[in-house]
């Protein structure tokens, strides 16, 4: 699939439901060996949200934000965390070894990377002695919210448009992160929760997806026509797995935490 264009205004229009789940991995994460002016990477920082709760947890940090996008950290500059630098390149190739890090972290971004438990252990070996790492990680893909994409992609009307390859994206069992951190050397807390997200609004879970799991898909879809009767009908059907309820839309939403400690 066409790697995501991502939309900033899109993604922060859920931004405290997808900034609570770093708030709670960071509460995980021990003292720094620089305390109180750590190291600190924020990897696919996305529009800077993430960052900025960094910068609340390290007020004196050298604090970077790293990302692909362009708008994204245009975004970030601007109104996510002004006072941190911030760097384009991607998460596959990016060697944070130069930075010497005490803090890499990383908020929903290691589903879109291929292989990325590789990644994980070139983080860790990173890192400086009792620095840590942290991930988290959505781990929904067994979710409605993707099955129906998946079939809806697949169908007669839609996979001459969009193909039947799967959608770039992907997470491992819990274990499988708790065994790579061990084995790059780390003490590891690995755990998964399951938010029960409650989102006001019309079609509140489609304009979730919009601003993540719905990008590469939409990608895709350059004719408007297209477009909107794809959305129409992938809309329907999450109406269908989501029903609004008398206080809005309950959508559950598993996700993945790992800190791992460098010995």
């Amino acid at each position: 699939m066409t790697s995501p264009v991502w939309d900033p205004a899109q993604y922060l229009r859920f931004a405290d439901e997808r900034t609570r789940p770093l708030r709670d991995l960071l509460a995980r994460v021990p003292a720094l060996p620089n305390e109180p002016a750590p190291t600190v990477l924020d990897i696919g920082c996305g529009p800077g949200n993430s960052t900025a709760v960094l910068r609340e947890r390290w007020p004196k940090a050298r604090l970077t934000g790293v990302d692909n996008s362009a708008p994204m950290l245009e975004a970030a500059r601007a109104e996510g965390e002004p006072t941190a630098d911030y760097l384009l390149a991607d998460a596959r190739d990016y060697d944070p070894a130069p930075a010497a890090p005490d803090l890499i972290a990383s908020n929903a971004t290691l589903q879109w990377v291929d292989g990325h438990l590789a990644v994980l252990a070139r983080w860790a070996d990173a890192l400086r002695p009792g620095g840590a790492v942290a991930v988290q990680v959505p781990g929904n893909f067994e979710a409605p919210s993707h099955t129906l994409l998946a079939d809806l992609r697949r169908s007669a009307r839609w996979r001459e448009v969009l193909g039947t390859d799967a959608v770039r994206g992907g997470v491992h069992p819990p274990g499988r992160y708790l065994d790579a951190l061990v084995a790059a050397g780390c003490a590891a807390d690995v755990w998964e929760t399951t938010y029960s997200t409650l989102l006001p609004g019309p079609d509140p879970v489609l304009e979730w997806v919009k601003g993540t799991a719905l990008r590469p898909v939409l990608g895709r879809l350059t004719d408007p026509a297209d477009r909107a009767a794809f959305l129409a009908e992938y809309g329907r059907l999450l109406r269908e797995a989501y029903p609004a309820g008398p206080h809005g839309t309950v959508f559950p939403f598993r996700r993945i935490f790992a800190v791992g400690v460098k010995r």
